[in-house]
């Protein structure tokens, strides 16, 4: 059971105070009945809610997949930068979602946004061996030695081994790659490179799990999962 004020501030019909409004002006009913107080507790699942003569269809979470643009955090709030939570419109802030892991500031890519705590947690987790696909382009060579250094799991600057990952070399100059990592560590992929004496100058992400960034999403676009979509993470 939730306070009706609540449940309909989080389906983003307006802010708590305008949901307010709203009651006052004898325009939210419950189950056929007007609701006369923003407390009073509802099941949003079972009891029909209409406001302003629309009926609500609640759900509890959401979940995005955005073509994280570059220049934006991963974050929910910055007092200087844009974040990732500015790109979306109010509908979708009202559910108070977050990303899922982090980009970095000048990463753009497949960032994952939800308000699933449960989920979120499952994929993160070093547990879950969840794995994230990148693509770099480097200042030098990709050579062998660094494809099998890769493979046993690079050391990093501050002396933390990372998992064994994957190392492809994707063009003929030998300075595209694609870096297959099961973990997420802060500038990971940069730090794993520059270990190698190499240095990133582009770097997005291309898959996380089973799900591949959608080439129909231009930098800073998103779209909602499809319910197969969630659930493959789910299985993940």
């Amino acid at each position: 059971m939730e306070r009706i004020d609540k449940i309909l501030s989080n389906m983003g019909f307006g802010s708590r105070k305008e949901i307010k409004q709203f009651i006052k002006d004898d325009l939210v009913y419950v189950n056929e009945k007007l609701v006369k107080k923003p407390n009073e507790k509802y099941d949003p699942y079972k009891d029909e809610i209409i406001i302003n003569g629309e009926k609500v269809y609640y759900r509890k979470y959401i979940y995005l997949m955005m073509n994280k643009p570059q220049n934006t955090v991963s974050a929910t709030f910055d007092n200087l930068h844009e974040t990732v939570i500015d790109l979306l419109p109010f509908d979708y802030k009202a559910f108070e979602p977050f990303p899922v892991g982090r980009l970095d500031k000048d990463t753009v890519g497949l960032l994952l946004i939800t308000n699933d705590g449960e989920l979120n947690h499952k994929l993160l987790s070093p547990k879950s061996e969840i794995s994230k696909v990148y693509y770099a382009y480097l200042e030098k060579e990709v050579d062998e030695k660094a494809i099998k250094k890769f493979e046993k799991g690079i050391v990093l600057d501050d002396g933390y081994k990372c998992l064994p990952g994957k190392l492809e070399i994707v063009s003929e100059d030998k300075k595209e790659a694609r870096v297959t990592i099961m973990e997420g560590k802060f500038h990971q992929v940069k730090r794993m490179f520059h270990a190698v004496d190499n240095e990133v100058t582009f770097l997005e992400r291309e898959k996380f799990g089973p799900l591949p960034l959608d080439p129909n999403l231009e930098e800073g676009e998103f779209r909602e999962l499809t319910e197969k979509e969630v659930n493959l993470l789910k299985d993940a």
